[in-house]
């Protein structure tokens, strides 16, 4: 198996810069999962796409603090390229920023948080259930740091999870689309040196909050495997 990575995270700050990139760490999210799959990173922030996707078993398009409603010229060119998979149904991955770009690539809607930023670690619960995920836990704990969510779903599409102040948390679209407004590409470490990182924009009271819910694990290994089998079943259905 062979996906590409699609990487829209614009942070080049020291901070991100002390830190593994976003294609080293959805790498490792993969290979949690299936060690021996292949990846490759292509910095579509920055213009660099696929030039033939075909070449791919799929695509997982990462998170980013940059707004899906920025109409930067790099995600209009990505909402081409969402546009483009979908109607060849080539199995699609969205996380955080993804899961927004295709909801709205695909006639869904994103705006801002109405209680501001969602961070640490969160929970979703489980509203449906396509085979792929048939392993994960009906409460899933996830990473995740947003202050926009999806507030549409794009025509036809299944929600898949809710978390609190998010009711559109994930969502599946027929058998090759599939997203989550979390981050398990996270660790715990990397999202306790985000929170202080953030301790300005977060507040104190929410920063404290954030800090406290890493007492407890994520579910990364639990998802990981859910993303493998969704792109299992999509590389057997286009087979």
């Amino acid at each position: 198996m062979h996906l590409a990575i699609l990487m829209t995270n614009t942070d080049d700050s020291a901070f991100a810069q002390r830190h593994p990139g976003d294609g080293e760490k959805f790498a490792a999210l993969i290979r949690l999962a299936r060690p021996d799959w292949r990846v490759t990173v292509f910095a579509v922030k920055d213009g660099i796409f696929p030039e033939d996707m075909s070449r791919f078993d799929g695509a997982l398009i990462t998170g980013s603090p940059a707004s899906t409603r920025s109409g930067a010229a790099w995600t209009l060119r990505l909402f081409d390229l969402i546009r483009q998979m979908h109607a060849a149904r080539q199995p699609l991955m969205g996380v955080c920023f993804g899961h927004q770009a295709i909801a709205l690539a695909l006639g869904g809607a994103v705006g801002d948080n109405p209680e501001g930023w969602a961070h640490g670690l969160l929970r979703a619960e489980m509203l449906a259930r396509p085979d792929w995920t048939r392993d994960l836990p009906d409460v899933l704990r996830l990473y995740g740091s947003h202050c926009e969510q999806v507030t549409r779903a794009p025509e036809g599409a299944t929600v898949l999870a809710r978390s609190e102040g998010c009711p559109i948390a994930g969502f599946s679209l027929g058998q090759h689309v599939y997203t989550t407004q979390h981050h398990p590409e996270m660790e715990r470490d990397f999202v306790a040196d985000l929170t202080g990182e953030m301790a300005e924009t977060l507040g104190p009271e929410r920063g404290a909050q954030a800090l406290a819910s890493l007492a407890e694990p994520a579910d990364t290994a639990a998802f990981a495997e859910s993303i493998a089998r969704f792109f299992e079943q999509g590389a057997r259905r286009q087979g």
